[in-house]
């Protein structure tokens, strides 16, 4: 005979909070995971998603990509992206891909779990929004597409 027995509201931070503690994981790593924690799932997951394309084509050196890595930057909503492109500039350019990669993936499974109890409506534990405003919380970067990359997109590997 089954029996089923109630452990309450699934928590979908867990996985970021335990990445964010992993000693194995490289501090970007950590970082980036700790800066996931409380954002709706779907959203963190596209948001990392459209910066890690968008640095994948800055990288292949696709025409276009300066502007719309500045279009990112400079958008006027929350500071989020922003937040995960300044973990990791300036690490080199393998390091920001594979750790954006690496988050990728994360929240691409967290946003899978996220479906599936929606679906099965499961209780998923509620967050307090992160993000006090829809807005930035300071000065925008100009969108420029004619940006001087620096010199981490020239290194190949990490330091």
């Amino acid at each position: 005979m089954t029996t089923q027995c109630d452990v309450g509201a699934f928590d979908l931070d867990l996985m970021l909070s335990e990445a964010a503690l992993c000693e194995t994981n490289r501090p970007t790593q950590r970082i980036l995971a700790n800066a996931c924690i409380g954002i709706e799932p779907m959203d963190a997951f596209y948001s990392a998603r459209e910066l890690l394309l968008a640095l994948e084509a800055m990288h292949d050196e696709k025409e276009g990509s300066k502007h719309k890595l500045s279009l990112l930057l400079s958008n006027a909503c929350d500071d989020f992206q922003r937040c995960l492109y300044y973990a990791v500039a300036g690490r080199g350019v393998t390091a920001m891909l594979e750790d954006l990669a690496w988050l990728t993936d994360l929240l691409k499974t967290r946003a899978q779990i996220w479906g599936d109890l929606f679906l099965n409506q499961s209780p998923i534990k509620q967050v307090d929004q992160v993000y006090i405003a829809p807005e930035p919380d300071a000065v925008l970067p100009v969108a420029d597409p004619e940006f001087e990359l620096g010199a981490s997109w020239t290194v190949v590997n990490r330091p």
